[in-house]
């Protein structure tokens, strides 16, 4: 086995999250698509990630469309539930890397105001050795400072560490860094992929 590590990212790998889970009671689909829009959702998303106080956010929202800001402020009050519980099968294939003695860590795109809430919704996040969350460094990926503070903080080799995120310009950037990376999709297809880099895990 040359893997000795795997850097995980969270969000739709070992957490679901979905944005709009958290507005589907306060509004129509056709509303949250608008507000998709208008507040450039993703990008907006990403900055948060990257350290932007949400109160600015609102702010900048609400000074373009109260309404807009307003829409931002109910998704901030009820983020928790965009967090849909374990993405499933992660939490066993994580507790057989970790009997296998592998080193676990995190790699995620989190804004830090809203990172308490990932381990309530999913708890195999506590059993990591730890987590580099980008609101707290104020980086996001794919950028490769994100990915060098990881691996200095947690003194990983990037070719003895296996990269994984749903993310295929995460997954490129980290290749383009030394990493062992694969793009996730489901706990068996990564299964699968352990196996062929020669970890032991049971096949799906």
């Amino acid at each position: 086995m040359n893997l000795d590590a795997v850097l995980l990212d969270l969000g739709n790998v070992l957490v679901r999250w979905r944005w709009r889970a958290a507005l589907e009671d306060v509004l129509t689909a056709d509303e949250a698509t608008r507000f998709a829009a208008q507040a450039d959702f993703d990008a907006l998303n990403a900055r948060l990630d990257g350290g932007l106080p949400w109160d600015r956010a609102i702010d900048e929202l609400t000074a373009r469309d109260p309404w807009l800001g307003q829409t931002l402020a109910r998704y901030r009050a009820r983020f928790p539930l965009s967090l849909e519980g374990p993405v499933p099968g992660m939490t066993e294939l994580v507790g057989e890397l970790r009997s296998l003695g592998m080193r676990l860590v995190g790699l995620t795109n989190w804004s830090a105001e809203m990172w308490r809430f990932a381990r309530p919704a999913a708890p195999v996040v506590g059993t990591l050795d730890g987590v580099v969350v980008s609101g707290v460094e104020g980086v996001v990926k794919p950028d490769a400072r994100i990915f060098r503070v990881a691996t200095a903080r947690y003194r990983l080799d990037p070719v003895r560490t296996l990269f994984v995120d749903d993310s295929p310009r995460n997954v490129a950037a980290a290749a383009g860094l030394g990493f062992v990376a694969v793009t996730f999709t489901d706990a068996p297809a990564l299964r699968r992929a352990l196996l062929a880099h020669g970890v032991p895990v049971a096949a799906p």
